[in-house]
């Protein structure tokens, strides 16, 4: 199945219902403040009116039982008090339509963040049940994140699995909306309603080797056809990591040693390439498009296919499926193969426009996943 855009049906709805959450939020927090101040107002002024002879507890006391209208007696003396009668009349006027205000709000801010809540993970499934060929995200590291972003970024879907709740809203709240589960990566049940038995790839990187190894292990059961990476900066676990089903170990640490290496001696390369990657709403990428092996080809050639006319994609080299070999600017005689790899640099629009150029040239569909050999 070809890489789109992830869907956003449904968008709309949880954005408003987002928002009506979040206004029900503010004004019970403006009850709340109401009630606080009439509150306060109502002990300051029994405290005023019960004299020296009365302390704050019998203030709090008869400012509860006017606000809350339970009709207990009186211990603070108002028979000979005008002003303290008026004072009374006024804060339960005032107080008494204060508490009728809030406490139904309180109770529908609970009910409605509670149902707020079903839905919102109801509405999580039923999306990540119908994604098919995604990529599944596994741990509480900021580099999921990264890898997250960059996968949204570029038009895949991506499932988030987190193993607290704190981690998957500190993805949410850097990401948006993005799915996501809270579960043990390593639980053949959580994975599964990640769709694992669906998925076209997983990223495995969370704080320990241990979690690492069980996670890319029950990935690797659940989906022997899968791409799987994982993380590590321990060299000894990369065997591990390998063994149990891993395609590629990568170690961050190592990576930021040839990134800041490249800077030192590359500059401009590297400018080039962030701006690419790290630009706001820079899309362009470096990416691959596999032939299927029922491709009808007929002798046809790369020069037929005209890729670098295809607007915002570029060709770059082919890897033979036979060898393994990579050919750079690779000729417009070059003959194309059943599961050859056409590496090229394209934004979304590109790699979709050459996708379907493709499938028309070929009667098949091409893939655009990474895919085990």
């Amino acid at each position: 199945m070809a890489d789109s855009p992830p869907t956003r049906s449904g968008h709309g709805g949880r954005a408003a219902e987002a928002a009506e959450f979040n206004r029900l939020r503010r004004r019970l927090r403006l009850a709340l403040g109401a009630l606080v101040l009439v509150t306060a107002v109502g002990v300051l002024g029994f405290l005023l009116i019960g004299g020296t002879g009365r302390g704050v507890v019998d203030a709090v006391y008869m400012t509860i039982i006017t606000l809350t209208t339970v009709g207990f007696g009186e211990i603070i003396d108002m028979s000979n008090n005008p002003a303290g009668r008026i004072f009374t009349v006024v804060l339960l006027l005032v107080g008494m339509g204060i508490v009728a205000y809030t406490v139904p709000m309180a109770a529908a801010f609970v009910i409605e963040g509670q149902l707020h809540h079903i839905f919102a993970r109801r509405r999580m499934q039923k999306t990540i049940a119908e994604m098919a060929r995604h990529y599944i995200v596994c741990g509480d590291t900021t580099a999921c994140w990264h890898v997250a972003e960059e996968l949204i970024r570029t038009g895949r879907e991506a499932v988030i699995v987190a193993p607290t709740a704190e981690a998957l809203a500190d993805a949410q709240h850097r990401l948006g909306a993005v799915p996501g589960i809270v579960g043990d990566p390593s639980s053949d049940e959580v994975l599964l309603e990640a769709g694992a038995d669906r998925a076209a790839g997983f990223v495995v990187c969370a704080h320990s080797d241990k979690d690492n190894v069980l996670g890319v292990l029950t990935a690797r059961r659940l989906a022997p056809r899968a791409r799987i990476i994982a993380s590590t900066e321990h060299p000894e676990t990369e065997i591990k990591l390998q063994a149990v089903g891993a395609d590629v170990v990568v170690s961050p640490s190592r990576i930021g040693g040839l990134r800041m290496a490249s800077a030192l001696v590359r500059p401009t390369v590297v400018t080039f390439l962030d701006k690419m990657l790290r630009e706001k709403g820079g899309t362009l990428r470096v990416e691959e498009v596999t032939i299927p092996p029922d491709a009808q080809l007929r002798d046809r050639t790369l020069g037929g296919l005209k890729v670098d006319e295809v607007a915002g994609a570029m060709l770059l080299a082919v890897r033979r499926p036979d060898t393994g070999e990579f050919t750079f600017k690779p000729p417009e005689d070059t003959p194309l193969t059943a599961g050859m790899t056409l590496v090229v640099m394209a934004d979304p629009d590109g790699l979709d426009r050459l996708r379907k150029r493709f499938q028309r040239a070929t009667g098949t569909q091409f893939t655009l996943e990474h895919t085990t050999e």
